[in-house]
């Protein structure tokens, strides 16, 4: 039976939805959800909590039971062929009695990329790919930055003034942005499996960087330290997530000093070798990360193509020529400026929150 395109992009965006709830807890799987369908309508659900926890096919499944006997299911990437943490879903799809498996997604862990087509017709199971591919590479896109280039997807987020600056020239930076626009930053770091700073942030700001709330989400504290070491009495160092925290320098004193991780590294002309940095947080399963600044750290990070997606909230107002700009470091000349495409824009009670990315002939 001919299958309805109309159908196919509800149920998958139903497993789209389910998958949603996983992002930033699944590290280092991707987030990952499932319908099962049968008759037309939706009889089990489920989505991948925790890696070493069900995966979404299985949790869907234990929904519905036995009633997935002839049922199609829908899942945002394709199914495990292998054995990892937990056995294949490919086998478990098969002896539920299922006669159709839809994904949106291949697999780009070449462990199980397109293993699950031959396991699944072998058995008789119709398998068909492709729908809503967009929505679901985007979901996974920070897990295929890890396996692909071997370093985190970047998220760089920095709130300013229309003037383009973060904090005044005393470097205050509190607040610039009103309330709503720092609810909003709450909600995107839930989406990281770590937030990175400066050091001239941690001293400025004394962050905490963790979610409030949590909801479950524990993103490791990424610091990098500066020309002049950073004191151990900061938030960072000192509060009850200090085994969450790496510490990224290039004093090696710093290594007794610090009751973190510490990560010493050979200084370079702008600082720390960055793209070292991002291999380094790929080998800790770290899949998104999300930068918060400072100045100099976010234009290296532009000058250096590691910016995968820019958040960036405007407040209305101006702090004037001697503010700290968002993005430090010398600039580039007119004919070689950074382009982005603008994915949206929408507006945070008085501030305007501008999601863009690199332009597709700058992307990394």
């Amino acid at each position: 039976m001919p299958s309805d395109p109309n159908q196919d992009e509800m149920f998958m965006m139903a497993a789209l939805e389910q998958a949603a709830k996983g992002i930033g807890l699944t590290r280092p799987n991707p987030p990952v959800g499932a319908v099962i369908v049968k008759n037309g309508r939706i009889i089990g659900r489920g989505w991948h909590r925790k890696a070493g926890r069900p995966h979404a096919e299985i949790e869907a499944l234990e929904s519905c039971g036995w009633k997935a006997r002839g049922s199609t299911f829908y899942v945002t990437l394709e199914p495990c062929s292998t054995h990892g943490r937990t056995p294949p879903c490919t086998a478990s799809i098969i002896k539920s009695g299922a006669v159709e498996v839809v994904y949106g997604v291949r697999d780009p862990n070449p462990d199980h990329a397109g293993g699950a087509d031959a396991v699944l017709r072998k058995a008789g199971i119709r398998v068909r790919s492709g729908v809503c591919r967009e929505e679901a590479e985007a979901l996974i896109a920070a897990f295929a930055s890890r396996i692909e280039r071997n370093r985190p997807w970047v998220t760089l987020k920095l709130a300013m003034t229309l003037d383009g600056a973060i904090a005044d020239r005393k470097g205050q930076s509190k607040w610039i942005t009103g309330v709503q626009a720092r609810k909003d930053v709450q909600a995107l770091r839930r989406t990281a499996d770590a937030v990175m700073v400066g050091a001239a942030t941690v001293r400025h700001d004394d962050p905490s960087l963790m979610p409030r709330p949590a909801k479950g989400r524990k993103p490791w504290r990424v610091i990098l330290d500066g020309e002049t070491p950073l004191d151990p009495d900061y938030n960072v160092f000192t509060d009850s997530h200090t085994s969450r925290t790496i510490l990224f320098t290039a004093h090696e004193k710093q290594v007794s000093r610090m009751p973190v991780e510490v990560v010493v590294l050979p200084a370079v002309r702008e600082g720390l070798p960055l793209p070292k940095i991002m291999k380094e947080l790929a080998a800790r399963d770290i899949m998104h990360m999300v930068c918060e600044g400072g100045g100099r750290l976010a234009g290296n990070l532009v000058r250096k193509k590691l910016v995968d997606r820019f958040v960036l909230y405007y407040a209305p107002s101006i702090l004037g020529g001697d503010a700290v700009p968002g993005f430090g470091g010398t600039g580039y000349l007119i004919d070689r400026k950074t382009r982005l495409e603008i994915e949206d824009v929408e507006r945070l009670g008085d501030d305007l929150r501008i999601r863009a990315r690199p332009a597709s002939d700058q992307e990394t």
